[in-house]
């Protein structure tokens, strides 16, 4: 088979299986709304959940830090492009999170696949949750330590292969909120198993981070867990992109010796560290903002329960409606679209084959009446759509 030939089967599957991607031109997102092809929708598929990518303190601040530092780093961090803007937000995340260091990463899955290949060897076991993000599994499988996964939330699960003894490093690898299904993870009874076996345990709270906690210190503050390593990503609440490793003096140290990402990629722009320096500032005391995400959420789930729609058990701004068929679940979301609402599809691989889903996710900009529309046309598609 030659590389046209592969290439062209490869994409007519994608589309006869009703899983092909596109992207969208948007030209503008407020979090609440977006405008796409020049008509405007009421955006329910944004992970900016306190509608801080628009907030003017930190638009602000990055342009005094462009001001300042210019518009890139000109290197990894390891050569010239660690600066005074990259610094200070380590000191400020560590200090937020009650941590010795935090280090800076250009993404959330440069963290995961950072951490898990500089720290797992041949002879070693990672334990992760079966609905675990794609950066953590990946990583894991490419890895040369061997990777099980046990049932979704489940801590016996995790007891039961961490029973099993091994004889190189284990490491046990959640996320705080997932990403798809919208639920926490037990972080207490997973840190108790982790430790009875003498495993760090990593968190990603990509989507607790922000908005919940005192002072939206995440899901790991909230239950009172501190994991040996915790990742935060900048792309949900903070409303920009990036993310840091939180972990001890003697982890990071190691890191910067040995975590490929930060050896070898360019660092983030220090303008973008001054901007978030003032997203942690603005997080710390949006308890208005998220006091109206956590009403949202609240009339939301009221609503649906009404409707009897059949949403996941999510208490969270992630709401997963799930449809089954790619095929239905795409017809629905075009369905919204026609009625003034933005709500993607979201089909495997990235869920499980049979649970294709509209991931509703709410922030704190949404209005009730937005809630209430979209209700409203959800429950006009079930009852007049039931067979299609």
């Amino acid at each position: 088979m030659n590389w046209s030939t592969f290439l062209a089967h490869q994409l007519d599957m994608r589309k006869q299986q009703a899983l092909w991607r596109q992207r969208q031109i948007i030209k503008k997102n407020d979090a609440r709304t977006l405008i796409f092809d020049q008509q405007q929708y009421v955006n329910f598929s944004s992970n900016d959940y306190l509608g801080l990518s628009q907030h003017s303190a930190i638009i602000k601040a990055w342009q005094i830090g462009l001001s300042q530092y210019g518009a890139g780093s000109g290197s990894s961090g390891h050569v010239i492009g660690y600066r005074c803007a990259h610094a200070q937000l380590e000191r400020q995340l560590a200090d937020w999170l009650g941590y010795s260091r935090a280090l800076l990463f250009i993404s959330g899955y440069a963290v995961n696949q950072s951490v898990i290949m500089a720290l797992m060897n041949k002879n070693d076991h990672i334990v992760a949750d079966k609905l675990s993000h794609a950066s953590i599994l990946e990583a894991a499988m490419m890895s040369p330590a061997t990777l099980q996964r046990f049932a979704h939330n489940q801590s016996d699960a995790l007891q039961q292969l961490l029973a099993v003894k091994h004889t190189g490093k284990t490491l046990v690898a959640t996320e705080g909120v997932f990403s798809m299904d919208g639920d926490s993870a037990p972080l207490g009874q997973l840190q108790a198993v982790a430790r009875q076996a003498q495993a760090w345990l990593l968190v990603d709270d990509a989507h607790g981070i922000g908005v919940s906690g005192d002072e939206g210190r995440g899901s790991c503050y909230l239950h009172k867990v501190k994991p040996e390593l915790l990742v935060v990503t900048f792309g949900k609440a903070f409303g920009l992109s990036g993310a840091a490793l939180l972990c001890d003096e003697i982890t990071a140290d190691y890191f910067l010796q040995y975590g490929r990402h930060l050896i070898y990629s360019t660092s983030m722009p220090p303008a973008q560290a001054v901007a978030l320096a003032e997203a942690v500032r603005q997080i710390r005391q949006a308890d208005e903002s998220r006091a109206n995400l956590q009403r949202n959420i609240d009339y939301f789930r009221q609503l649906a329960n009404h409707y009897n729609l059949p949403l996941l058990n999510s208490p969270s701004a992630i709401q997963p409606l799930i449809i089954g068929s790619n095929q239905r679940c795409l017809h629905l979301s075009q369905f919204l679209r026609q009625r003034g609402f933005w709500v993607q599809a979201i089909r495997p691989p990235t869920v499980p084959p049979g649970s294709a889903r509209l991931r509703i996710t709410l922030t704190a900009n949404h209005q009730l009446a937005d809630i209430a529309q979209l209700m409203e046309a959800l429950n006009e598609f079930f009852n007049n759509h039931a067979d299609k």
